[in-house]
């Protein structure tokens, strides 16, 4: 941990002057935000299950906000509202892969300018701005600690996808080790909570009937070492740290399995703690509503440093502190949408407005809860109080006009990104983002749910590849959504690993001519093409992949492979080039690349290609005998028996 400049005691002597002495006019920040996590788990809120003693020690030293909401129920949509402090319908990232525009205020790149270290340390795929879907994410961090890829079959969840806390956590403190004096800002997202719920021992025997709740058990246990050693260096009571989830799971709740459909408290009433500088308010619990887009206002309050005019959210210090002689300020209302029904499945987006004791849900069939009286949500009162669902309509319209005015343009998903996002079970789509009242016509999700439930269950099963397991509910999916696009390409993907390719091509041309403009669907139809020998046929498919997805390696790859066959070697080859520029660890581009090169009597240039194959995959059998092969055109004869002996000692190529 790095050398701070305030001894512990002094810090003591600090804390028993707190009255008299303003906070550090930069303070250290922390931000945590918690992925999945339901407010209902916190001890600091109210649960007796004693999952988080860790969090409810730092609650008794901070302000808790008892009543925080989250505006949409999709990771990386409502980190963008939290760091921006901007609603969904202002910053326009509403899905998976749309870029954080660079016009957006952004409080990492604020807090730098204004002389903060920043460093990010995030647990999953999901907010990888480089090989994610959360481009633009990195602006303003000094160090952004991702690097995630797509699993390979057999490969460990963990250290692909995402990474336990317990990882995030030691590498975060990896950095504050050595990150020079003056004020931080660190972000730590921790991914645990969300599915498949999988806790590590002895969490996962422990909670073996609950692994949502082990999960977020395992999590406060690692955010106890992260506090005890802030504590042991003296870090903890000057720093400022913000505790938060980023939406909450349905677990059933209302038929939803997980997230993303629905705007109940169960996926947005989320936890929200934040502890002062020198503990200032400790124990303070605050009962008005509060919102994720206060988040950052609060932060850059706290550090003395101005609000943006474009954030939309107000400072939280207000209600800890309110100013002498005013009044507390009114209680706002909690703005909330998802546009994901509507994107993944063609149903109608939902809208929601939570105001004095009611909960409003704009929706083809709308819903009208009195949350004092009815805080499940069980009892829709929209048709017995028509005249309260007409006003609570009209305000959430006026809400979401006065806070749609943007001037950042819309950006389409990268099919890569989106094919990510499908790796940890949200259905996806790569037609142009809308935020508009076109959205909200078509199905109401209420009576679909089962639907979402098991094409997300369906999608896991693929991505895990239990194949087997995933056709069944793919063909439930289908038996009552024919027309769904990601769902028919699911279903052709099971049946094409599984080598199926008469059942596959039928699903996979329908989700194409669904949906043309789907990168991922022209990719996936051409791979089966490409297995059945029909490569002419697949050619065109790969070529609409790569224009659609220019920076997609894998779609450069593949019509690499494809032009190879067809007799097109030096268009080949310039995909090649293309895909390893795009990743020069690319295995099977180098390894095509080096064999091309080879045969055509190139070994000196073929040598580095092969190498690199080897080393990417030093358990692919071909790789080691093209390799000896070329070496054996060089006259390195002893090279070229040593790479024949590691090929023998191998049982096949690495698939």
């Amino acid at each position: 941990m790095r050398v701070f400049r305030w001894s512990a005691a002094f810090v003591l002597l600090l804390q028993a002057a707190i009255a008299a002495t303003p906070p550090p006019v930069r303070p250290n920040i922390i931000v945590i935000t918690l992925d999945t996590t339901r407010a209902d788990r916190m001890g600091f809120l109210g649960s007796n299950r004693g999952l988080t003693p860790n969090l409810d020690a730092v609650a008794k030293e901070g302000v808790v906000f008892s009543r925080a909401y989250s505006h949409v129920p999709l990771t990386t949509a409502s980190h963008a509202n939290i760091f921006t402090g901007t609603y969904t319908q202002f910053n326009r990232v509403n899905d998976f892969g749309v870029p954080l525009a660079k016009t957006l205020p952004y409080l990492p790149d604020i807090l730098r300018q204004n002389g903060y270290h920043t460093g990010a340390f995030v647990g999953s795929l999901i907010l990888d701005p480089l090989d994610g879907t959360a481009p633009g994410f990195d602006r303003g961090f000094d160090v952004y600690d991702a690097g995630f890829h797509l699993r390979r079959q057999g490969a460990n969840r963990y250290q692909t996808v995402e990474r336990r806390a317990d990882d995030v956590v030691q590498h975060a403190l990896g950095w504050l080790s050595q990150v020079p004096n003056g004020p931080f800002f660190l972000w730590v997202h921790l991914y645990d909570a969300h599915d498949p719920y999988d806790p590590p021992p002895p969490f996962k025997d422990r909670y073996s009937s609950q692994p949502y709740d082990g999960e977020i058990a395992y999590m406060d246990s690692v955010l106890g070492k992260l506090f005890a050693e802030l504590r042991k260096h003296a870090i903890f009571d000057e720093t400022m740290i913000a505790v938060m989830a980023d939406h909450g799971e349905s677990l059933g709740a209302h038929g939803e399995s997980t997230h993303g459909v629905f705007l109940y408290d169960e996926t947005l009433h989320v936890p929200l703690l934040i502890k002062l500088p020198l503990n200032r308010a400790g124990g303070k619990k605050i009962e008005s509503r509060a919102s994720l887009v206060d988040v950052a206002p609060t932060i850059l309050a706290e550090a003395r440093v101005p609000v943006p005019a474009q954030m939309q959210g107000e400072s939280l210090l207000n209600l800890v502190q309110p100013k002498s002689g005013k009044t507390q300020p009114e209680e706002r209302p909690a703005y909330a949408e998802t546009d994901y029904p509507h994107r993944a499945f063609g149903w109608s987006s939902l809208r929601a407005l939570r105001t004095g004791k009611y909960l409003y849900i704009q929706s083809p069939d709308r819903e009208l809860y009195n949350q004092i009286a009815d805080p499940v949500a069980a009892h829709n009162l929209a048709s017995d109080s028509a005249a309260v669902a007409d006003t609570l309509s009209s305000q959430l319209k006026d809400f979401r006009r006065k806070t749609a005015q943007t001037l950042v343009e819309l950006a389409k998903p990268d099919p890569e990104q989106l094919k990510k996002a499908q790796a940890l079970g949200y259905v996806t789509s790569d037609a142009t983002p809308e935020n508009d009242d076109k959205n909200l016509a078509g199905v109401d999700p209420k009576g679909k749910i089962e639907i979402s439930n098991l094409l997300h269950d369906a999608m896991f099963d693929v991505e895990d590849a239990r194949y087997v397991d995933a056709i069944p509910k793919l063909d439930k999916v289908l038996a009552q959504a024919p027309d769904m696009p990601v769902a028919n390409m699911q279903y052709g993907v099971a049946q094409s690993r599984l080598k199926n390719y008469d059942k596959a091509l039928v699903p996979l041309q329908k989700a194409v001519k669904l949906q043309p403009d789907s990168g991922m669907g022209h990719y996936e139809l051409g791979l089966a093409l490409f297995e059945t020998g029909d490569w002419k046929s697949a050619a065109p498919q790969f070529e609409a992949a790569v224009e659609r997805a220019p920076r997609w390696a894998d779609a450069h790859f593949s019509l690499a492979a494809v032009y190879a066959r067809i007799d097109r070697v030096p268009d080949a080859m310039t995909e090649l080039d293309a895909a390893l520029s795009l990743d020069p660890d690319h295995y099977r581009a180098n390894l095509l690349r080096g064999r091309i090169l080879s045969l055509q009597g190139n070994a000196p240039a073929a040598i580095s290609n092969l190498e690199k194959a080897v080393e990417v995959q030093p358990d692919s059998r071909e790789a080691h005998l093209f390799l000896g092969d070329a070496y054996e055109q060089l006259g390195r004869v002893m090279d070229a028996a040593k790479e024949r002996v590691a090929a023998q000692q191998l049982s096949g190529p690495r698939k």
